[in-house]
């Protein structure tokens, strides 16, 4: 099974204590928050591995698959989610923000637990000023059964941000593309504007691209 294996993986990762694997979501759109989660099974027995044998990646997982997930996950470990807004990442960078919101989820999850623990993190940075042993681990949520389940948590959660955020502002359809910049949400960009829920330092290439197609035009 491949809960099985992601498991074996997190227990030869994990030299003392507890491992917290971490995950965010929401790095790359042009508008919403990022969001991260931080994930501890403090005890992995076959009936958890069992229940939960659905895990993976979260982009290799359907909607439903991932909704269902949430709960199971949530029900079964010693999680913690954070949210960045838009003012901070705009005021820190998309990177620092992530960073931030993964730092502060394994620190909940640790307080939680109260115990010493490892943290892995999905992608190729450390989290600046942790004070806890980590590591990286690149594609660590197809590896890691923790890191799987943080970016599961990450993922769902976002998606109903940007699924209420979706009410306020329809014209931008990100109930269908989470903020991302498909086709349509840069043409409802263009014709609509920017909300306060957008990045603006995300936007600046596609005004740029935007301005250099009207000079095009007016010559």
């Amino acid at each position: 099974m491949k809960m099985t294996k992601l498991f074996n993986f997190d227990k030869k990762l994990k030299q003392q204590g507890y491992l917290i694997g971490t995950d965010e979501a929401g790095r790359g759109p042009l508008a919403g928050p990022v969001v991260a989660a931080a994930v501890c099974y403090p005890e992995i027995t076959k009936e958890l591995q069992k229940k939960l044998e659905l895990v993976n990646d979260s982009k290799k997982l359907t909607s439903k698959q991932r909704e269902y997930l949430f709960e199971l996950i949530k029900d079964n470990s010693v999680y913690s989610i954070t949210v960045i807004d838009v003012k901070e990442i705009e005021k820190i960078n998309i990177l620092k923000s992530a960073l931030k919101a993964m730092k502060i989820s394994c620190e909940n999850v640790q307080q939680q637990l109260n115990e010493e623990v490892e943290v892995v993190i999905d992608g190729n940075k450390l989290i600046p000023d942790l004070k806890f042993k980590q590591s990286y681990i690149i594609k660590g949520d197809g590896k890691s059964a923790s890191i799987a389940s943080a970016s599961i948590l990450a993922k769902v959660y976002r998606d109903n941000l940007m699924n209420e955020y979706a009410k306020q502002f329809p014209q931008y359809d990100w109930g269908n593309n989470k903020g991302y910049g498909t086709k349509k949400h840069i043409e409802a960009i263009l014709k609509y504007g920017e909300t306060p829920l957008h990045r603006q330092s995300f936007l600046k290439k596609i005004y740029e691209r935007e301005n250099t197609k009207q000079l095009v035009l007016d010559l």
